[in-house]
C-alpha cells in the first residue's frame, strides 16, 4: 500500500476507535504510519480524509451486506423472506460497525455548518438508495428507476429510524421477522 491508502486505512481505524470529531490528524498519522504532512498532501485536510474514509467504509459495508445476503438467501425466496433475511443482516451489522453508524448521526448534527459534507452526503445517499433497493428487493428493483427511487428512499428512512432506536436501546431492536410482521399490520 502507498501513503494514501495507509492514511485511508488509518482514518477508518480511528473512526471506529474514536469517532469522527474526536479523531485528530495526529491520531490518523500514528494509526497509518504516515507523517502529518501526508494528510495535507494526499487529501488537503483531515476532514476530507475522514469523509472519504467514512464513505469508503460505508461502501464496504454495502458490498459486504450484498455478499452476505446473496449467500444467506435461497434463490427461490419470496420477497418477504428476502426482506426478513436482509433486515436481520442489517441489524447484526449495527453492532459490528456501531462507531461508523454513530459517526453518520454525529455528522448529521453538524450538517448546517459543513456544506461540503452535506454535498457529499447527498451524493452518498443517492448511491445508497440504489444499493438498498437492490439489497432488499433483489433483481426486482433493477428495472424501473422510479421503483428503485421509491423503494430505496423507503428503506433508507427505515434504516435511519431503526438505527437511531438501536443506538439508544439495542435490546429492543426488531428482527427481520418482527419488521415484516409490523409491515403486515400496516397494510392489513
Amino acid at each position: 500500500m502507498g501513503n494514501r491508502e495507509d492514511l485511508l486505512a488509518g482514518a477508518k481505524r480511528c473512526l471506529i476507535e474514536k469517532g469522527y470529531s474526536r479523531t485528530t490528524a495526529r491520531d490518523i498519522a500514528t494509526a497509518s504510519g504516515v507523517s502529518l504532512a501526508g494528510i495535507g498532501y494526499h487529501f488537503g485536510s483531515k476532514e476530507t480524509l475522514m469523509n472519504e474514509a467514512l464513505f469508503e467504509a460505508m461502501r464496504e459495508w454495502g458490498d459486504e451486506m450484498a455478499g452476505t445476503l446473496s449467500a444467506a438467501v435461497k434463490a427461490d425466496a419470496t420477497p418477504l423472506e428476502r426482506f426478513e433475511a436482509a433486515w436481520d443482516r442489517v441489524v447484526e451489522s449495527f453492532a459490528t460497525i456501531r462507531p461508523l453508524w454513530a459517526t453518520q448521526f454525529e455528522l448529521l448534527g453538524q450538517i448546517d455548518h459543513v456544506p461540503d459534507v452535506r454535498e457529499q452526503l447527498v451524493r452518498a445517499m443517492a448511491e445508497a438508495r440504489e444499493g438498498l433497493a437492490e439489497l432488499f428487493q433483489g433483481v426486482e428493483a433493477t428495472g424501473d428507476p422510479e421503483r428503485r427511487r421509491l423503494l430505496g428512499t423507503f428503506y433508507q428512512a427505515m434504516l435511519a429510524g431503526f438505527l437511531s432506536q438501536w443506538l439508544l436501546d439495542p435490546e429492543s431492536a426488531l428482527s427481520g421477522r418482527e419488521v415484516a410482521a409490523a409491515l403486515r399490520l400496516i397494510v392489513s
